[in-house]
């Protein structure tokens, strides 16, 4: 049996009940390193085995044989359906007749995030990775003008890395094209994490401030607000 698991931000607390069962009754737990580290730290009696980062399909591959003979999960971040790891053991299981698949789902950092700089998505919202690893620029620029021209909040995930410090700063300026610079916004660093940090600042603000991989960005839209210090998004409810 091969499970897929959403670990949320990776802290025990941050884990759903389903997930922390799952993996007590696994005999082998597969991931990313960053993920089984933080996984060995609650359960540090399993056997594990990691593999880097672009990685994932040798990673998926040997949870899949893995699960042949033994109970396997396979660990992702948040969700294992979003950015993760799910749809991918999928289209790989074709070739493992006699693995059986099981999704236990996870609270992705867009939850667990938000709700740490208040209630930013209370409406509709857009989830956008910035990372063009796996997706062409022009296709993300193209999802980023859409969203921000309909008003939908924006989530970005992978906002920045080393090879792309520019990022977030390119993703600001399209936006800007149809939001004000005024816009409230927030990011949240190393959600559920040592040394979480977070901030609420204008779009104007947020073009220019560093941020790393382990960082979640909201943009806000036109009817989002700071409320007792908090970034909330209204649900649009009448006379409220």
């Amino acid at each position: 049996m091969l499970y897929v698991v959403g670990i949320g931000a990776g802290s025990r607390e941050g884990m759903t009940i389903a997930a922390q069962n799952t993996i007590e009754r696994s005999e082998l737990i597969v991931g990313y390193t960053k993920y089984v580290e933080l996984v060995k730290r609650i359960f540090p009696h399993k056997e594990y085995a990691a593999t880097g980062m672009t990685q994932e399909r040798e990673r998926v591959e040997y949870a899949l044989n893995a699960a042949s003979d033994k109970n396997v999960s396979l660990v992702c971040s948040g969700d294992p359906q979003l950015y993760g790891m799910a749809g991918l053991a999928y289209e790989l299981s074709e070739k493992y007749p006699e693995t059986e698949i099981e999704v236990v789902a996870g609270v992705t950092a867009a939850f667990s995030g938000g709700a740490v700089l208040g209630s930013p998505l209370t409406h509709d919202f857009a989830v956008i990775s910035l990372s063009d690893l796996l997706t062409p620029a022009d296709k993300i620029r193209k999802r980023l003008e859409c969203a921000a021209e309909c008003d939908m909040v924006i989530v970005l995930y992978n906002p920045s890395s080393k090879k792309r410090a520019d990022h977030l700063q390119k993703a600001c300026d399209i936006i800007l094209e149809h939001r004000s610079a005024e816009t409230v916004c927030g990011y949240v660093r190393n959600i559920g994490r040592d040394g979480q940090e977070s901030r609420i600042l204008t779009l104007a603000e947020l073009r220019d401030t560093p941020v790393d991989m382990f960082t979640t960005v909201y943009i806000g839209n036109s009817e989002t607000k700071i409320t007792g210090g908090k970034m909330v998004t209204p649900r649009g409810y009448r006379d409220v």
